[in-house]
């Protein structure tokens, strides 16, 4: 009996990875005809990331390094060629996946910036289906911004630096031009039209999988109903809550939570991208001494701003922060460097967290029914922010107008009343915030929403695998 397998081609970062191998290990235990292959890229400035997913039926390859001269290339555009530069190296290990005759493949799993990958796919006589680690709202504005671009002409550099509002159909309001991402309004680096041609590149696979789920985004689910789009399934919440210890750092981290009272700690975290210049760190450190709650903050080291990179852990944090704040906040607060985020989201002593809005970050607090605060940075994190605000109720604003600006400096005023607002036991955020943590573990079970459409994507997906297959690329 031939083996079905399904090849997965995640955008590079431990975020990207993260809810990917999530959704591989649903699939393999909702179905065991299937068994799946990771193929994995790594940015030259990463270290390598690592994720486990004790499962026979999952394996991963990490592809060799793709030579790209990255030079001072935008962002947008780098990891565009970034990508576009392992098409050959993913060619080589699918044709070396397929050698052999027990294997039928029945279909690539690619992420958003992976949309090259779709022509080795066709190569192999198999289709694709997108895995959107975001929310239906953001792959909506992307559809919707697309349309405007190519039919009526949109120029996006209208939004840059205006009050401009749009109408986007998958959100509730409408959208500020200053939450759009960066990116979209980089008409010079060509950011914008590395966006239009992905979001145009979606359009052709033939279904895509979303971590959201239904309940959460409804307005944004029902607005991608329809023949303009491929069939779009909500199969999340996606995430890994296997919480179990990863060394003596994480220890020490959860030593500390669990001499704290029920709900008394907000924690600070900002992505594996996330970090601040000193005038910010100084702003925060007062803000949070002042409101007097305690606290667990995940503070990182930029990198040099002269070469691409990931922040690192600070070596002395009193370098950075205010004169006597370690001593002041010792009975209250902690401070640390990488974050188990999902593990220090699940314990009971935290009451409230301040992140950088990255959809996974969302969803993880969502799960575990903990208010959040928004402090956007980059990406789609700003749009993500004014979603939660302002659409569904789920988020206090923290760094105002949605704005992902990291030369914005918070005032330490507006961090002490933002946390007030956060901690507030009574409020109607915090209320809303269990309710939907409810809803959520809810849509996952047997005869949920999200349970529901995994089963639909597996039948259609199912139904699409091609009687013949070319065995060469």
């Amino acid at each position: 009996m031939k083996q079905t397998e399904l090849v997965f081609i995640p955008s590079p970062g431990i975020g990207h990875l993260t809810a990917t191998v999530e959704i591989a290990k649903l699939l393999t235990q909702r179905d065991p005809r299937f068994s799946i292959t990771i193929l994995t890229m790594k940015f030259p400035f990463e270290t390598n990331a690592t994720v486990n997913s004790h499962s026979d039926s999952i394996r991963f390859v990490p592809l060799p390094p793709a030579e790209i001269d990255a030079g001072t290339m935008p962002p947008g555009v780098f990891i565009f060629e970034f990508v576009k530069a392992h098409t050959p190296l993913v060619r080589d290990a699918v044709r070396e996946l397929t050698r052999s005759d027990s294997v039928r493949l029945a279909g690539f799993v690619i992420d958003m910036f992976c949309t090259p990958m779709i022509d080795v796919a066709g190569e192999f006589g198999v289709p694709s289906y997108l895995f959107f680690t975001s929310g239906a709202a953001f792959l909506g504005f992307l559809f919707h911004l697309q349309y405007l671009h190519d039919y009526e002409g949109l120029d996006f550099g209208e939004f840059k630096d205006s009050g401009a509002e749009l109408e986007v159909p998958s959100y509730v309001n409408s959208v500020p031009g200053k939450a759009f991402p960066s990116m979209m309004l980089d008409r010079e680096g060509g950011g914008a039209e590395a966006v239009v041609y992905h979001a145009r590149r979606l359009r052709e696979v033939k279904g895509i999988m979303v971590n959201t789920f239904v309940e959460l985004e409804s307005h944004a689910v029902q607005s991608l109903r329809g023949s303009k789009f491929p069939p779009m399934y909500p199969v999340g919440p996606l995430l890994n809550t296997g919480v179990g210890s990863s060394g003596a750092q994480q220890d020490a981290i959860m030593t500390w939570l669990d001499d704290q009272p029920l709900s008394s700690v907000v924690f600070l975290c900002f992505g594996s991208r996330g970090s601040f210049g000193a005038d910010q760190i100084r702003e925060m450190a007062h803000g949070l001494e002042r409101s007097g709650h305690r606290f667990l903050w995940s503070l990182r080291q930029p990198p040099p701003k002269d070469r691409r990179g990931l922040p690192n852990d600070y070596l002395n944090l009193e370098e950075v922060l205010p004169k006597g704040f370690l001593h002041r906040t010792a009975h209250i607060g902690k401070i640390i460097g990488w974050a188990p985020q999902v593990a220090i989201l699940a314990h009971p002593a935290i009451g409230g967290f301040v992140s950088h809005c990255g959809w996974n970050s969302i969803i993880e607090s969502i799960w575990y029914g903990v208010p959040l605060s928004t402090w956007p940075m980059y990406a789609e994190q700003a749009l993500n922010a004014f979603q939660l605000v302002k659409g569904l109720g789920l988020a206090v604003e923290m760094k105002p107008d949605y704005e992902a600006n990291n030369e914005y400096v918070v005032s330490a005023g507006m961090i002490e009343n933002g946390l007030n607002i956060l901690m507030d036991m009574n409020s109607e955020l915090r209320k809303k915030t269990k309710e939907m943590q409810q809803i959520s573990r809810s849509a996952t079970k047997n005869g949920g929403s999200s349970h529901f459409s995994l089963r639909q994507f597996i039948d259609d997906m199912i139904v699409n695998i091609p009687s013949e297959q070319e065995s060469e690329a």
